[in-house]
């Protein structure tokens, strides 16, 4: 059976992806790129905001379109479909599978039906197949849904209650992603904090897994997404502060900074406590780059709120900021709320953070010019040419959501490498950097 497979959405989304391609070439599939030429065709759909879920619906009627040409069939699976399953199943009678995560377990058996698997009995456990561009760069998923409950957040609705994933099946599995050639993985999950918490008083838990990581295999970088504030314990803080290779970056989404839209949000976190756990990242771990997320514009944010958000970045000084205005989200608490904000207003509070966090991020990213530091080079531009470009990332840049770094004389330096060099300047949100020696 040749698979096309069109992943949409999160990283998150995308381990789910490169999972269930694992599995059904562990049953005899082949991937191609070329969608036509597929006999089946994967689509992991999004349904976190409005516009993801038009671009999932999108594509798998386009998917749809391509069983004129010779496609066998369609299967969309993911967080669209496990909400609007009945809906999608009444509305697209042209697509063959449509699978919540609960029916996953169904795909093989439903495809060898069909006659498209050829090894449908396999015991033999699928390898994780890497759909990206950047194998040297992964990410692994190590628990699903969230035990939260954010009042603008259907995750829940859609991933369920917190699940950690089992220790041995991520240690596995971060050997795989290793011997596919990975240089980083990026640690994933709603909440990492609460990896472990389901899983007993003597169960693992994040520091414990991290340093099963550390132990078992030899990648150089691994990197902190998506923890709460609350999750950072002081063994965690100091594991980061120890181990070189968990990179000096964390991401804290805060979602906010005024204590009234924070207990509107039903976020667990207020301001006192993100500033002293802010204040105690610093000081225990050196040179650490702090990211975080907020959302303006959520019902009854007033402009008080919102000057507090603006004081509140001025004076924590994250290294990187994400700003996004509030979408309404079918079933949370929030989609109750009379209050929302215009969306003229939801624009110009986005622009005035952003324009804030540019000067703060200038600033803090200008701490680190004449250093020497290592770059891991994830592209060549114009690889032919003499003057070809070497850009790839330092510890404090995250893959695809922060800024790059531009390597001068790269030299023999192909994607993967590391290369040691000096930062030379600061350029918007990315550096320039000369190699060092070459």
């Amino acid at each position: 059976m040749k698979l096309g497979v069109i992943s949409l959405g999160c990283d998150k989304a995308t381990v789910d992806s490169e999972r269930l391609v694992g599995d059904l070439v562990g049953h005899g599939a082949s991937v191609v790129q070329e969608l036509t030429t597929a006999d089946v065709i994967l689509v992991n759909t999004c349904g976190f905001i409005d516009a993801a879920k038009k671009e999932s619906i999108d594509t798998i009627l386009q998917a749809a379109e391509l069983k004129k040409q010779g496609v066998k069939a369609v299967v969309a699976v993911g967080c669209l479909v496990q909400r609007y399953q009945e809906d999608l199943r009444k509305e697209m009678p042209e697509v063959d599978l449509l699978l919540g995560f609960h029916d996953l377990h169904t795909l093989v058996p439903s495809l060898a039906e069909r006659g498209l698997l050829s090894d449908p009995v396999a015991d033999h456990p699928g390898v994780r197949q890497y759909l990206g561009a950047n194998a040297h760069v992964r990410y692994l998923k190590i628990s699903e849904g969230c035990d939260h409950t954010c009042a603008f957040c259907a995750i829940p609705l859609m991933r369920g209650k917190h699940r950690s994933e089992p220790l041995e099946r991520l240690i596995r599995e971060a050997q795989q992603l290793e011997a596919q050639g990975a240089r980083e993985i990026n640690l994933v999950a709603q909440d990492l904090g609460h990896y472990g918490r389901d899983l007993g008083r003597a169960g693992p838990k994040l520091p414990d897994l991290l340093e099963a990581l550390l132990r078992e295999t030899s990648v150089p970088w691994f990197r902190l997404l998506y923890v709460y504030s609350l999750g950072l314990t002081e063994r965690l803080v100091e594991l980061l502060a120890a181990e070189s290779r968990v990179v000096p970056y964390i991401d804290i989404p805060i979602q906010h900074a005024s204590d009234v839209m924070l207990e509107r949000m039903r976020r667990p976190e207020r301001a006192k406590t993100i500033r002293e756990k802010v204040a105690w990242l610093r000081e225990t771990v050196p040179d650490l780059a702090i990211r975080t997320t907020t959302i303006v514009g959520f019902p009854g944010e007033t402009d008080e709120d919102f000057r507090t958000l603006l004081a509140f970045a001025e004076e924590m000084q994250f290294d990187r900021l994400g700003v996004f205005t509030y979408s309404e989200q079918e079933g949370t608490r929030a989609a109750e709320f009379p209050d929302d904000v215009p969306d003229g207003v939801k624009r110009e509070r986005q622009e005035a953070l952003t324009e804030l966090q540019r000067g703060i991020s200038d600033d803090r990213l200008g701490r680190f010019v004449g250093r020497e530091v290592d770059v891991l080079v994830d592209e060549i531009v114009d690889p032919d040419e003499t003057d070809a470009t070497h850009v790839g990332r330092v510890v404090w840049q995250a893959d695809d959501v922060d800024g790059v770094t531009f390597l001068e004389r790269g030299g023999w330096a192909k994607p993967g490498d590391f290369v040691r060099a000096r930062i030379l300047e600061v350029q918007d949100y990315d550096f320039r950097t000369d190699a060092v020696g070459d």
